[in-house]
């Protein structure tokens, strides 16, 4: 009876999991629009704004990103390949940089194009409260926003979407 009831749980989870919104009043997400001048990161449907977020950058985010430990955050057009969860900032999406233009600038400069650039939340730091790392540019190239703005995004952006940097 017990093996029963265990399916049956897992079942209405499994259900449940599948039905979890993946639209902003019924729109699908087709892109995601990163302004780093304006410290936004924009949620697109078929060429409309569907939801808009602020964001910070790398320590030094005037510039593309040219080489690893620059500090700065990659402009060009990049997918969101793969997420995961992560200890040091909660949920994590993965930015496909250095793209085919990154990896030739890095090579005509004999440097190396740096990678594991992400999209990801904010730290939970006894000493630090959230709304501190919000407000200044803090990562190492990486896209950061608020825990509660990217559980929002990773339920709203799937694997495979285009995400644009602009300076």
């Amino acid at each position: 009876m017990r093996w029963l009831l265990t399916v049956v749980c897992l079942s209405f989870a499994t259900l449940a999991l599948g039905n979890v919104t993946s639209t902003l009043d019924g729109k699908q997400v087709d892109k995601v629009l990163v302004l780093k001048s304006e410290h936004r990161l924009h949620l697109i449907s078929k060429g409309e704004t569907l939801k808009s977020y602020r964001i910070s950058l790398g320590k030094k985010p005037t510039g593309p990103k040219i080489q690893e430990g620059d500090k700065r955050t990659p402009e060009g057009f990049y997918w969101i390949d793969w997420r995961k969860p992560s200890d040091r900032y909660n949920l994590a999406m993965h930015i496909s940089y250095p793209n085919a233009r990154d990896k030739d600038r890095a090579s005509e400069l004999k440097v190396k194009p740096g990678g594991m650039i992400m999209l990801h939340g904010t730290p939970i730091d006894d000493e630090y409260p959230e709304w501190y790392f919000n407000s200044l540019d803090w990562t190492e190239g990486c896209i950061a926003l608020t825990n509660d703005d990217m559980r929002e995004i990773w339920t709203l952006v799937k694997d495979g979407t285009l995400i644009e940097i602009r300076p």
